[in-house]
């Protein structure tokens, strides 16, 4: 199922929008996380810089084959090979594999869906017990230059009740500022 409001924009604008290596310090995504999943590929603004920083693979998907296709071409140019890609609907058929088989997934970008709680409890159940679901989501604030209308653009404070509906417990550092334009929060799966 294609997202609602889930366009992108021009290539370049769309990666000014971003501070990638910040957002991915904040979130501890590094050399510790071996397989991740990630969810929209997209341009492979994340992807890429995912891939190089964890010690495994990085399973990505996107309902859109010229989103994969380009992601699939940077990674080549930059010579980044450890990733999956996967041209399909998460929604309809998720995330695929082994549950609690990969140590992260990212959801950057995506909670302002029709059924977040649904997307949230199939990242926890791919992720292994104790390990992350990592969240990234545009200010609620109609200042952003981009983003979802404010009517479906979620506040933090609603993710985080999404999230406990879905099986998962913030982390203790909870919202992070993500500048220019984003906040993050790590959930985890907790452990059996």
């Amino acid at each position: 199922m294609k997202l609602r409001e889930s366009g992108m924009p021009e290539e370049a604008y769309w990666e000014t929008l971003l501070d990638v290596p910040l957002i991915l310090e904040r979130l501890e995504i590094n050399q510790q996380l071996r397989d991740v999943v990630e969810l929209g590929c997209g341009y492979g603004t994340f992807t890429l810089p995912v891939a190089k920083r964890i010690s495994g693979v990085l399973t990505t998907f996107d309902i859109e084959p010229e989103m994969v296709e380009r992601t699939r071409q940077r990674a080549a140019q930059a010579g980044v090979s450890n990733v999956l890609y996967v041209v399909g609907d998460v929604f309809a058929d998720g995330f695929g594999g082994e549950p609690a088989s990969k140590d992260a997934c990212l959801l950057f970008n995506i909670l302002h869906c029709e059924q977040p709680v649904r997307l949230l409890a199939e990242a926890a159940r791919v992720v292994r017990s104790s390990d992350f679901v990592h969240v990234l989501h545009w200010r609620f604030d109609p200042a952003t230059p981009r983003g979802p209308s404010m009517n479906i653009r979620p506040r933090p404070e609603l993710i985080v009740n999404w999230a406990k509906e879905a099986g998962l417990v913030s982390c203790p550092e909870g919202i992070l500022d993500l500048p220019p334009w984003h906040y993050g929060i790590r959930f985890q799966r907790p452990g059996i």
